[in-house]
């Protein structure tokens, strides 16, 4: 079996930057942290966490008074950071940076006057977070379809921000469709969605094109790695998201093909490993990587933290 890796695949700075804090957080105050949310959304990374000592809670009220408490990549809203002032916890920040960037754009254009619109999913916690942000109505849309349904007057003035993990082409048809429905908004290119996401997206093409198969490893909650493998699946490949290398089946290499293999951006490369031992089970493997972009960005660890060494 041909086995083809795409690059870049895996964890991406802001998911590198999270897992840290909540490591060295651990090694800097012990065991217990507390962390809001799942950390990233890879329960392999949750359950390897919570072995060495932190612990995973939806709410504020589930952490004891002046505990070290951990905010996910995801971002919160200002209540969230307000409950936290008001009960004393110690909080380490771990939001991917570039979702507080687009946190500061949403608060910059409702300053400004314009009506906010987030292009997102209902419910995810990024999109949670950021509507928590902006001290100012904020309309949610996630499709063409819901832009038709806008009821904004014409001369309404209005900006638009997305949350950073979703398909750049998917986005990129919303933001169109704003555009010709109120030629006035104003909002920020979408090469401003994840860098990471957006290399991922380019290097799952890639593979789709080469490949006779696709698996995406990542977890069914990680919108990015659901994003890579509608994409895998629109070029007309089989293509199947699994968390490891337990969700492997036998069948679906009857014909030996040529197998595509990339991750979501909280996917460790652990995971990785364990589905190309799962597929070595089944065949011997042949094993090369596509050329692709090489990923350098590094974010400094929240404040309250040793800088890393």
């Amino acid at each position: 079996m041909k086995v083809i890796l795409a690059q870049p695949r895996g964890f991406c700075a802001g998911v590198i930057r999270a897992v840290e804090t909540v490591e060295q957080a651990l090694k800097q105050y012990g065991a217990p942290v507390y962390v809001r949310h799942e950390i990233v959304h890879n329960q392999h990374v949750v359950e390897s966490l919570r072995s060495k000592g932190a612990r995973f809670v939806e709410e504020l009220d589930e952490v004891p008074a002046n505990a070290v408490t951990i905010f996910s990549a995801h971002g919160v809203g200002t209540d969230v950071e307000d409950e936290a002032r008001g009960r004393q916890l110690r909080v380490l920040d771990a939001t991917c940076p570039l979702v507080t960037k687009v946190h500061n754009q949403g608060r910059q254009y409702a300053a400004k006057g314009y009506q906010v619109i987030l292009i997102g999913e209902a419910g995810h916690p990024e999109v949670v977070g950021t509507l928590g942000q902006i001290p100012a109505p904020v309309t949610l849309v996630r499709n063409v379809a819901e832009v038709a349904e806008l009821t904004f007057a014409a001369d309404t003035p209005l900006a638009y921000i997305t949350q950073t993990t979703l398909s750049v082409d998917d986005t990129h048809a919303v933001v169109e469709a704003l555009k010709r429905r109120y030629p006035q908004i104003v909002g920020p290119d979408t090469r401003d969605i994840c860098y990471a996401v957006q290399n991922r997206q380019t290097a799952v093409r890639e593979l789709s094109r080469c490949a006779d198969l696709v698996l995406v490893v990542g977890s069914v909650k990680s919108a990015n790695s659901v994003t890579l493998r509608d994409i895998a699946g629109e070029s007309g490949k089989p293509s199947y998201l699994i968390a490891d290398g337990s969700a492997v089946r036998s069948e679906w290499f009857s014909n030996g093909p040529t197998v595509g293999i990339t991750a979501g951006a909280s996917t460790p490369e652990s995971m990785i490993d364990d589905v190309i031992a799962a597929l070595a089970r089944i065949a011997p493997l042949e094993i090369e990587a596509l050329p692709g972009r090489e990923e350098h960005v590094q974010f400094r660890l929240p404040e309250g933290l040793i800088a890393r060494q």
